[in-house]
């Protein structure tokens, strides 16, 4: 697996409707990217750009991968809402992406990867008997069956309470590590607990902020995470 990173730079609109830019964004090879920023500054069009599913969105500007490779087939995308399908049990759910390749479905990895993310009693549930936790956990699974160089999250852990987006922070962390994440968050918590970079992205353009030093995850209630997540908090705070 080639692991490359990513690069943005431009401006994007729907008709006469401005998304965002100019902008200029990096994530190198390799490390967990943090984009943070207000609702409505084009984070999110900035993934599905990258993703290949910007539909609709004139891009005017330059984005691709550090290699100069194409980036199709490379990415795996996981949203903000688990996206299950009801009517599949969870192995159907994290072969979903052969399924729809009508390529043959490796249930063997699909039944460890949901070892590794805790639900191996639960393979045969359908997402319905599951927490909103343990569908999270299912959605990342997926996500790891894609087994894509390139990751990019889009709120994954929002809708989770404060216990369960913890663990799915650093279950996220252990298991795609040494891969370029690119994840959008409005929570200064998590982007201090998990940024190798943290960018911060306003209406005014992109900026980065220096993250402390130590490894990511980093402990919630460590002294440098809660003053890294108050420095945050300030600058997105700040007037326009």
């Amino acid at each position: 697996m080639s692991i490359t990173g990513l690069h943005l730079s431009g401006n994007a609109h729907i008709g006469a409707a401005r998304l965002f830019g100019p902008v200029t964004l990096d994530a190198p090879a390799g490390a967990w990217t943090c984009l943070l920023g207000p609702s409505g500054v084009g984070k999110s069009s900035i993934l599905r750009l990258l993703a290949g599913l910007g539909e609709g969105v004139v891009f005017d500007g330059r984005l691709g991968a550090d290699d100069g490779q194409p980036l199709t087939g490379r990415v795996a995308l996981m949203a903000q809402g688990d996206l299950l399908l009801p009517w599949l049990d969870l192995v159907g759910n994290v072969t979903l992406g052969a399924r729809l390749r009508g390529v043959p479905a490796d249930k063997m990895r699909a039944a460890e990867l949901l070892r590794r993310v805790g639900l191996a009693a639960h393979a045969t549930k359908r997402p319905d008997a599951l927490s909103g936790g343990q569908r999270q956990r299912v959605a990342l699974a997926r996500t790891l069956m894609e087994d894509r160089p390139v990751v990019l999250l889009d709120e994954p852990f929002s809708a989770l309470d404060a216990r369960a987006r913890a663990q799915m922070q650093d279950l996220a962390a252990a298991l795609l590590a040494g891969r370029t994440v690119l994840h959008v968050t409005h929570d200064t918590l998590e982007a201090a607990r998990l940024g190798e970079q943290v960018l911060l992205m306003t209406e005014q353009g992109m900026r980065s902020i220096a993250p402390p030093a130590a490894p990511v995850p980093r402990p919630h209630d460590a002294r440098e995470t809660l003053a890294f997540q108050g420095h945050l908090q300030r600058l997105l705070m700040m007037p326009a």
